[in-house]
Parts: structure tokens; sequence; C-alpha cells
């Protein structure tokens, strides 16, 4: 089971092939980049993108982000090359897009040994047995690909994004159940800095960890929107506060701003603090 309060509020594709990119993504206060050797690569590139990626990550210069790299499907021409060159690389985890099967999963792992492993999910087959394949051993995180996902199910994009939200849901419950990490899909509308910020917001309030992002300037708004804010650190604090004043007082029940503090909005709140820890640690 990971661990619930490491920060994952911005997620950066980078191309695997660009070194100017690369070299940039050094520089970014982003939690974690996902290093692109699919569909940030154009076919001519993919054979020299290994190359230039693991060059990139031996040099190092990434600090305390989660390096994943993120490869092409087991089932093209490049996949099960850029697998076995992914267990050589100095990264945390690998990314394989289009997962519907723990068997999927399982021959991935048969190339890159014991290498943390996270999922796109991104198609109809693969949101209907998402409980399935985020209960592999190896899977540690979950990546929603909504893109590809609205191809395939022929929705409209809706600010609300009502026809995607069976597919969040399914994923967050499979998600949760196992302590996997979860990321929402990319908000396509870079310079709509608004836009993103609902749609974050409406991803932190269904239980999502952070947000896939296309580009650098939207790292600001998913670091605030998936961070805890003054108002809940504040009343995490007073609550752990009150039921240990209560316990010690041997009474029953803890009362702030006029609700009840039980013993689970006490494992919350020490979550939020111990999340804030953790934010701040990795900034500084």
């Amino acid at each position: 089971m990971v661990q619930r309060t490491r920060p994952f509020r911005s997620v950066l594709y980078i191309p695997g092939s660009k070194d100017r990119a690369l070299e940039k993504a050094r520089t970014l206060p982003v939690d974690a980049i996902i290093f692109d050797l699919e569909d940030a690569v154009s076919v001519d590139e993919k054979e020299n993108a290994r190359e230039t990626l693991k060059a990139a990550l031996e040099a190092g210069g990434y600090g305390n982000r989660t390096r994943i790299v993120r490869i092409n499907g087991l089932i093209t021409k490049w996949g099960r090359e850029d697998a076995a060159a992914v267990r050589e690389m100095d990264c945390d985890a690998v990314l394989l897009p289009k997962v519907e099967s723990f068997a999927q999963v399982d021959l991935l792992a048969e190339i890159t040994g014991d290498l943390p492993i996270w999922a796109m999910m991104e198609t109809p087959r693969g949101i209907m047995n998402a409980a399935e394949i985020a209960s592999h051993p190896l899977m540690k995180g979950f990546v929603m690909g909504t893109n590809d996902l609205a191809k395939d199910l022929q929705c409209r994009f809706r600010a609300d994004r009502l026809p995607m939200m069976t597919s969040l849901s399914l994923c967050l419950l499979a998600a949760k159940a196992e302590g996997l990490v979860i990321v929402d899909g990319v908000y396509n509308a870079f310079k709509d800095a608004e836009g993103l910020r609902v749609e974050c917001e409406q991803g932190r309030d269904l239980g999502m960890d952070g947000k896939t992002l296309i580009h650098p300037a939207q790292v600001d708004v998913a670091n605030e929107a998936f961070a805890p804010t003054e108002d809940e650190i504040d009343l995490a604090r007073r609550q752990i506060a009150a039921f240990e004043e209560t316990e010690a007082a041997g009474q029953g029940v803890a009362v702030v701003d006029g609700k009840i503090v039980e013993n689970l909005h006490v494992v919350t709140a020490k979550e939020i603090l111990a999340k804030a820890d953790a934010i701040a640690a990795l900034e500084g």
C-alpha cells in the first residue's frame, strides 16, 4: 500500500525525446513527472528516445520528484524494447498505456521485474476491469486517460464531466480499495487557468490525489488545488487537540465547531497534517 501522504498534486507529461524539455523539468515545482515514450514521441524518434531519456535520468537533478516512464503498449513494435530499457533506467515506476487486464500487467512484470507499475485507465474494458487491475501486487497507481476514454465512449466534453463520472468513480473505488495513487486526466485548454482550477477542485472533491498536466503553466493551479488549505490544516489541528483532550478527561465525545469529532475524523486530520508536512519538505 502506498503512503497516502506522499504528494502527487501535479504530474507533468514530458516527452522523453526532447533534451530541452528534460532539462527544464528539473526546475519545475512538480510532484511527479511522466517521462513519455508513447504519445509525445513521434514514430521516427521512438528508438532514440530511449537512449535520450536514459541519459537524462542517469544525469539526475530531478530531486524528490517521482519519476515515472510511460512506455508504448506491449502490442506495439516498440513496447517490449521500451519495457526492457526502462528496467535499466533510474526511475521509480513504469506506466503502461491502455491497461485492460491483470494479465497485461503480468506480461509487463515479466520484463520489468519488481519495478512498480502504474496503469493508464483509458478504455471502456479497462474501466470495467479496474478492480482486477488494481489488485496486482506491483500496481501502485492509476492515471486517468480521459482523452482516449472520451474517444471510445463517444461522449461530449462537458464542464461538469458528467459523461466521465461513472468511469472516474469506478477507478477511484478500485484505487482506494487497494491503496493506490490515482491522478486525474489532463485539462486540454492549457491557457484556461480558471477552467483548470474548476476541474482540479472537482477532482479533489472526488478523492483524486492530483492532476496530470500537459504544460508547465498548469503546475501552480494543480499544486494549490490538491494541497490542504490553511483552513483545513487549522481544523485538523483543532480536531486532534479536542479529541485528545476529551480522551484524557475520560469523556466520550469531542466537539469542534458544533460538530462531533470521532476517531475517524482524527485519522483524516493526521493525514492532512502529514500531507502538508510532506509538501513543505518536497518544496523545501
